[in-house]
């Protein structure tokens, strides 16, 4: 039987990493050995940005409801208190886009809390 050497795989995988790595500068982009080592990294942070941009999204809603909460005289805790004891389910994207968007009909979800509490 024929002996198969490896330098077909050991080509094509090395182009797949070279090919991720694309755009980086210097040795990062031409040599295998540090440019896999960029790769790995970066697919690594990709990973946890991914985790932290819906953390950092939640940060954001809660900061837009507490802003609009304020100006309609209630925190933000008590305002999600109260909504939660009336029974209304919204969730705090949309609360978020209500406070931006629809005065208002934010207004009248914080007097729902209010009741709610009092």
């Amino acid at each position: 039987m024929a002996r198969i050497k490896g330098a077909l795989n050991a080509r094509k995988k090395h182009n797949r990493v070279l090919k991720l790595a694309k755009g980086y500068r210097g040795a990062r982009s031409k040599q295998y050995r540090i440019a896999k080592q960029s790769v790995m990294r970066a697919l690594a942070s990709s990973f946890a940005g991914r985790k932290q941009r819906k953390r950092d999204m939640r940060s954001l809603w809660i900061t837009r409801i507490n802003a609009a909460a304020r100006m309609n005289g209630i925190s933000y805790s008590q305002m999600m208190h109260g909504l939660k004891v009336a029974g209304v389910d919204i969730n705090r994207k949309m609360l978020a886009e209500l406070a931006v968007s629809d005065a208002q009909g934010f207004a009248a979800l914080t007097e729902v809390a209010k009741k709610a509490i009092a």
